[in-house]
């Protein structure tokens, strides 16, 4: 396996836990609130890019689902299946 491949992998399971984190991230210990302000300062700068592609999709009267974590996992998946 190529670490190339093993970096996007990694970068898959840190995106399932940031969002999974990203509601609670003031209440995190310091020693994973560290961590995650790691992968934020990974993925910030990435969802601000894809966010002027990508438009939130409407489910409901008021209420949209923010796409570009699931556009930056399908691009994850697509590099792993690539490489």
């Amino acid at each position: 396996m190529s670490s190339l491949k093993f970096l996007i992998e990694i970068l898959i399971i840190a995106l399932f836990f940031y969002s999974k984190l990203l509601p609670y991230k003031d209440k995190l210990n310091p020693q994973y609130k560290t961590i995650f302000d790691f992968f934020n300062s990974i993925f910030s700068p990435i969802f601000n890019f894809l966010k002027s592609f990508v438009k939130p999709f409407q489910v409901g009267v008021g209420l949209a689902v923010d796409m570009t974590q699931i556009v930056l996992l399908i691009i994850f998946l697509m590099l792993l299946k690539f490489l």
